[in-house]
């Protein structure tokens, strides 16, 4: 039944609003997308990103996509650091926002401590908590001048 996966909202100037399951299996089939919102990005496995790219090829319509950071992982971070002209990145740090006073962004920081703090309002990509060697340290060690051990590549 549509209504289990979906949740619709239509306006009176005839667009709607979608609302679609986080299934990279369940969730294909859309088209002529003409605004694709991707909430909480950095926490999307990358399957479905993957999945939801295609619901823009005919339209050309526009991809947003709004989270705050979790680890040096996953499409997100690759687009944020690695995308190119394609991305327009907007960041902003709670700091920023007027809403939000410093009394309780210094109890955040004292509640949730620097790692969990950096990542939620300051909107740093943080190395992840059980890594062994950090991301920075692998890609350095990456290199197409040595040729693989085993094979020639894919």
């Amino acid at each position: 039944c549509e209504a289990e996966s979906t949740l619709r909202l239509e306006l009176a100037n005839g667009s709607r609003v979608v609302s679609l399951p986080g299934n990279e299996q369940t969730i294909r089939g859309f088209s002529g997308v003409s605004l694709l919102v991707i909430d909480e990005a950095a926490r999307v496995p990358d399957d479905l990103y993957y999945a939801v790219r295609p619901m823009l090829a005919v339209s050309r319509g526009r991809l947003v996509a709004m989270t705050t950071p979790f680890g040096k992982r996953g499409f997100f971070f690759r687009e944020w650091t690695e995308g190119g002209e394609a991305w327009k990145r907007v960041r902003v740090v709670a700091e920023e926002c007027p809403r939000i006073n410093a009394e309780f962004l210094a109890e955040e920081r004292r509640a949730l401590g620097d790692w969990w703090y950096r990542q939620e309002y300051q909107c740093e990509f943080v190395e992840t908590q059980d890594q062994v060697f950090g991301y920075d340290l692998v890609m350095r060690a990456i290199s197409s001048e040595v040729e693989p051990l085993f094979g020639g590549g894919v």
